[in-house]
């Protein structure tokens, strides 16, 4: 069974960074394609950022693109998500989850493991 966990979330003002970090066990997290999600209060989860198994190709949602970089590291079964710039929008519960085809996907229903969230609340 695939865990992961998520850490890193906080309250951080508007204009400023947080960086996430997803660790991933008891799975081959190096072949998965892995995905960031958010959820905010009152509204739908939706995609942020997705990367290939390799790390070689990453995708994003178009109110992230050129704040967030998702990375990964398969030595340490590590999922990443650097945030700049942060906006109040962006306050969210944010989600890692793991794709078993590989790909960087965009749509929740290919995603077959979660983590429990973690909080992430930007201040104006």
């Amino acid at each position: 069974q695939v865990q992961l966990v998520e850490s890193g979330g906080g309250l951080v003002q508007a204009g400023g960074s947080l960086r996430l970090s997803c660790a991933a066990s008891g799975g081959t997290f190096s072949t998965y394609g892995m995905g960031w999600f958010r959820q905010a209060p009152g509204k739908e989860r939706e995609f942020v950022a997705a990367i290939h198994w390799s790390g070689g190709t990453t995708s994003y949602a178009d109110s992230v693109k050129g704040r967030f970089t998702i990375s990964r590291d398969n030595v340490k079964n590590t999922l990443y998500l650097q945030m700049n710039s942060l906006k109040p929008d962006d306050t969210a519960v944010y989600y890692c989850a793991a794709d078993l085809s590989g790909r960087p996907r965009s749509s929740l229903s290919n995603y077959k493991y979660w983590g429990q969230g973690t909080q992430v609340t930007v201040s104006s």
